[in-house]
């Protein structure tokens, strides 16, 4: 079984260039290719886990992954997946971004004895001579055909700048860019960027007269269609200072039923053979495989320690056993005693904001332990506390710890 049958079966591959012609590569060499990853915050988030994942899978098969911050073509903006035009960002900000990229993407890929590479589009793009490139690469794109890509296609009715209408001519230069430097001949990256991974491999075989290749995989999305990781507080970060590893080990523990295998499959290195054992466990044996997704995926992300830190928090806060020690915890001062709930949520983060604390009340969705706050001006006392802790509950699964300074 090649690599390709590997990311088949885990259900990664949603479109292939020269399926018959890969196939064969991959059973017959060991090849090196790309993802690029555009710094556009200070984290990876869960979208790019799935990227790192299919890297690590080529790289335990003995390829060689190109990790590829996009320091040049985030100051443009991929319009790719996008309603409005990304906001202009400083490359101060952007050489940050890829620094913490780094950190992070290193949990997942060796780089150690070449077995990895690791480069920054800005280091030929933001040199580049304007109608040198124009002449030797912008000849080569066919406006009629770029307008048909799906990139360009959904942003025509509200407008596309002329910036953005580069984003394609520098991605595909970078693939030709990294095929002349390492002999890279493989763009992977999300389903959404077909259009642009078709436009490098075809600008390659134009230029160089070689054998290029793309391949994209499966966006998160749950079983219904809808972008997975997403919480009420924004993405589903990597790193632990965004999101901590409880409510990332929360996330995964609470998805919907019909998405636990394609995430165990998707997210874990788990055995296919147990990925399918424990997606078939229906009513409540399917809490067995959340759990065990949970802690694999949070493993992976923040560590065996933190996974097991997580997992014995959610433990005490669902079944009463174990300490609540890690579970995520916020401090009042004493001053704070004798003012409403939901001045109280907001102030500690629990809630982003008043109006979101009155709407959980209202919808029944907050408990202070076991009972439920049906009154918008409920006040928090000294008494509601037990051994200086008072545990708050937002809907079924949901919980904060608030201890007085």
């Amino acid at each position: 079984m090649t690599v390709l049958d590997v990311l088949k079966e885990r259900g990664f591959i949603q479109q292939l260039t020269h399926e018959d012609e890969m196939a064969e590569l991959f059973a017959k060499e060991k090849i090196t290719f790309y993802i690029g990853f555009d710094p556009t915050a200070d984290s990876l988030h869960v979208g790019h886990f799935l990227g790192m994942m299919v890297m690590a899978h080529m790289q335990k098969a003995g390829h060689r992954p190109v990790c590829l911050i996009g320091g040049g073509t985030t100051m443009v903006g991929d319009p790719s997946g996008k309603t409005d035009m990304r906001k202009m960002m400083t490359q101060e900000d952007i050489v940050h971004n890829g620094e913490r990229f780094k950190k992070q993407m290193q949990r997942f890929i060796d780089f150690s004895d070449n077995k990895a590479l690791m480069v920054n589009n800005a280091d030929w793009l933001l040199n580049l001579n304007y109608i040198e490139f124009l002449r030797e690469i912008g000849v080569h794109f066919s406006v009629n055909r770029m307008l048909t890509a799906e990139c360009f296609k959904q942003r025509l009715d509200k407008g596309l700048s002329f910036l953005e209408f580069n984003y394609m001519l520098m991605q595909a230069y970078d693939f030709l860019e990294l095929n002349r430097q390492c002999n890279c001949i493989m763009q992977m990256g999300g389903d959404d960027q077909w259009s642009n991974i078709l436009a490098g491999a075809d600008l390659i075989r134009r230029k160089e007269s070689k054998p290029a290749y793309g391949l994209t995989y499966t966006l998160l999305t749950t079983s219904d269609g809808r972008k997975m990781g997403k919480t009420e507080k924004g993405a589903l970060w990597l790193d632990a200072e965004k999101t901590s590893p409880y409510a990332f080990y929360q996330y995964w523990r609470n998805i919907d039923d019909a998405d636990v295998e394609k995430c165990l499959a998707l997210l874990t290195f788990m055995p296919m053979d147990e990925v399918r054992r424990l997606g078939a466990l229906k009513d409540k044996e399917i809490n067995i495989a959340k759990k065990i997704l949970a802690f694999e995926v949070t493993k992976l992300i923040h560590g065996s320690e933190e996974a097991e830190k997580a997992q014995q928090a959610t433990e005490a806060l669902f079944s009463g056993a174990g300490a609540l020690d890690n579970a995520p915890t916020v401090s009042i001062t004493t001053n704070m005693l004798g003012t409403k709930v939901i001045d109280v949520l907001a102030a500690t983060g629990i809630v982003p904001s008043k109006s979101e604390g009155r709407r959980l009340i209202q919808q029944g969705g907050l408990y202070i332990g076991d009972n439920k706050v049906t009154d918008l001006d409920f006040i928090i006392t000294a008494d509601l506390f037990e051994n200086n802790s008072l545990l708050i509950r937002k809907g079924k699964k949901t919980f904060h710890r608030i201890i007085i300074e």
